[in-house]
């Protein structure tokens, strides 16, 4: 008779996601991650055999869950300004919601750390992908300035994602000076700041004809 199911490889990856943070891939002790989780280090190379490839079903359970979200974009009826809008901020979101462990993650790709390198680039270009194409398609339309794609990206990510990021990391170093730390979390990283940057950037980016008349705005 098979033996029950206790969803032991869940335990182990719930618990991975809550020590990542702190710890990043580089420093993750499997040891810790077991203890964490309740379950005997036996039944976790029973699971996943070898660290890496644990490392790799945490990181890529955590991203599906948002691309998931993000592909539901794709399919959804809306004016091209509206999608990728919607868009932006479901990819702020997660980034704000799961901030310390990418600021963690780009370190540890800089550092050389292989499972790190190899989830962003494997990543990166599934959202940079489908951000791209509803930028191109908003120009087609005529609501966006024909800029490259890059370009409009770079303005995009720069408003609603970088802040949160680099916002983290300095707070999280002891950089940022205290009377801004609450600051931080009250003004960068609400989902009312994060949909205002978004909406800014994307004004940014409209076409001026159309800015005009969102804005009242004359020449």
């Amino acid at each position: 008779m098979a033996r029950p199911s206790r969803n032991i490889d869940q335990l182990l990856i719930n618990a991975a996601l809550e020590l990542l943070p702190a710890a990043g891939t580089r420093a993750l002790s499997i040891r810790q991650v077991c203890e964490h989780a309740g379950v005997n280090l036996g039944m976790f190379h029973y699971h996943f055999k070898t660290r890496a490839v644990f490392l790799r079903a945490v990181l890529q359970q955590m991203y599906d869950g948002m691309f998931a979200t993000l592909q539901l974009e794709v399919n959804r009826p809306a004016a091209p300004m509206d999608s990728l809008r919607a868009a932006m901020l479901t990819l702020a979101c997660f980034a704000r919601d799961h901030r310390r462990l990418l600021v963690r993650l780009i370190g540890d790709a800089l550092a050389g750390e292989a499972v790190a390198i190899e989830f962003l680039q494997n990543n990166l270009p599934r959202h940079f992908g489908l951000i791209a194409k509803f930028i191109t398609a908003a120009q087609r339309a005529g609501a966006m300035r024909r800029l490259p794609a890059m370009q409009a990206m770079a303005f995009l990510f720069g408003g609603a994602g970088a802040p949160i990021l680099l916002g983290t990391a300095t707070t999280d170093s002891g950089m940022l000076p205290a009377a801004l730390v609450d600051q931080f979390a009250t003004t960068v990283l609400t989902d009312d700041a994060i949909a205002l940057r978004i909406d800014m950037a994307l004004a940014g980016l409209a076409q001026p004809a159309i800015r005009r008349k969102r804005t009242g705005v004359r020449k």
